[in-house]
């Protein structure tokens, strides 16, 4: 009796299918870069934008003598600075894999580098915000280490923000002005009140999970609904109390874990005394340092067995590289010196970009950096930004530039590479602390499904 030819048997023969179309990506709601004031920095000139400011003069105290002139006033200025810095990458596709790859991979390449554009300019914004000396924590607790769970964003928060704001005078978007301080009664005769996009406001950007807390509260909720028609910004929720909230998920956030401890080595340059260590992750997509460790105990370098160097041990979390962070006090401000870091770039021999679960040396103490401060452990706490017009600026001294080489040269005669890549030189300028402030909380509300 002949035997059943089954499916199995004639698996060489079976032509796989893979669909026409891609699949999508997540996607960032980008938000931050736009509200930077537009600044030229001309070629020729440095890399250093610098803007001056005239303080203002004291009013006069008493009224004039008869006669007598005032004393007078001294004019003084204020200075800001920003360095504009290159950023770029690129994507190197070989003709092999262009030639027998079913998707256009150099298309592909493109859409994946504009992406990664837009994205590196909004991440690098948040950093740049987060230099912001005006914080104000949620339930009045004294620090980002004191915030617990509960701890969450609600409208007297946001109220306490903008009444500062108001009270150091931060200008507001779409007002402000001082050549008209009054309003029309006749609606068609005056711009805030004939169109309420144009009302004078600040503008506030929220990490999604807040959102969510501020939804919890029927006055925001009644707020947002009534003036969904009116939205002016990208990724707008509405406006409340004259600030028109956004919403972003490339807001960073961070979260506390235990301290990871180190042990003296040897073979370093570490001079004999009590060290300290904090060990951060950066997160592999967008490279915030959101993984946080408390400070370890009391590390002790001597001439004895431990002689100049600290072993460590990184977590082993996945999804981070870590950082390794060392002091002589319980606030290290340096990097650790690392033969384990990179070898090429502006952090060569840190120890940056360390992977999970691997053991390495630090023998010295390296660049000047501060670690972010740490949430209590397993708490997760986030930044709302409220901003007002004139905080900040993006200083451009090259726009972004994309670059696609798909032809011979001198270095690559065969035509073997295709490069797709960019690159931009600017930098975010702090215009005035005084204008933006975050606040800091946590959220009732996670990423975890279930």
């Amino acid at each position: 009796m002949a035997g059943t030819n089954v499916a199995s048997q004639f698996s060489s023969d079976i032509e796989n299918f893979i669909a026409d179309k891609t699949l999508p990506l997540a996607r960032r709601q980008l938000v931050a870069y736009q509200f930077g004031d537009p600044l030229t920095l001309p070629k020729g000139r440095g890399t250093t934008y610098t803007a001056v400011r005239y303080n203002r003069i004291p009013l006069p105290f008493a009224p004039l003598s008869e006669g007598v002139p005032p004393i007078g006033e001294t004019m003084t200025i204020g200075t800001v600075s920003a360095t504009a810095q290159q950023w770029g990458d690129k994507v190197t596709i070989t003709d092999v894999a262009e030639l027998t790859i079913k998707h256009p991979l150099v298309t592909k390449a493109q859409e994946l580098i504009g992406l990664q554009i837009g994205e590196t300019l909004d991440r690098n914004t948040f950093n740049n915000l987060m230099a912001g000396t005006q914080v104000n924590y949620v339930n009045s607790r004294g620090s980002r280490a004191s915030l617990v769970a509960g701890d969450v964003l609600n409208p007297h928060e946001v109220n306490r923000m903008v009444g500062a704001l108001f009270t150091l005078g931060a200008p507001r978007y779409m007002g402000d002005e001082q050549t008209d301080t009054k309003l029309k009664a006749d609606a068609g005769g005056a711009r805030a009140s004939a169109n309420p996009r144009m009302m004078p406001h600040y503008v506030s950007i929220m990490h999604p999970l807040v959102v969510e807390d501020m939804r919890e509260n029927s006055t925001i909720v009644t707020a947002w609904s009534y003036s969904d028609l009116n939205r002016l910004y990208n990724y707008e929720l509405g406006e409340w109390g004259g600030v028109r909230f956004c919403f972003s998920n490339m807001v960073p956030s961070w979260t506390g874990y235990a301290a990871v401890q180190g042990a003296g080595g040897s073979a370093g340059s570490l001079t004999d005394t009590t060290y300290y260590i904090i060990v951060t992750g950066s997160d592999t997509q967008n490279q915030y340092e959101s993984y946080v460790a408390q400070v370890s105990n009391a590390i002790t370098v001597n001439s004895g067995s431990n002689v100049g160097s600290i072993s460590v041990t990184t977590p082993a979390t996945t999804g981070f590289t870590y950082n390794i962070y060392v002091g002589t006090s319980n606030t290290p401000t340096n990097l650790g010196v690392c033969a384990s870091g990179p070898t090429v770039g502006p952090l060569a021999g840190q120890a940056v970009q360390l992977p999970p679960s691997t053991s390495v040396v630090i023998t010295g103490i390296g660049t000047a950096q501060t670690p972010p401060a740490a949430p209590t452990s397993t708490v997760t706490v986030y930044p709302t930004f409220v901003i007002g017009r004139g905080a900040y600026g993006q200083v451009s001294l090259d726009e972004v530039k994309i670059s696609l080489l798909l032809n011979a040269d001198k270095s690559d005669p065969l035509n073997q590479l295709r490069v797709v890549g960019w690159k931009v030189f600017y930098g975010t300028l702090i215009e005035n602390q005084q204008f933006f402030g975050r606040i800091e909380s946590t959220s009732n509300f996670s990423t975890s499904f279930g």
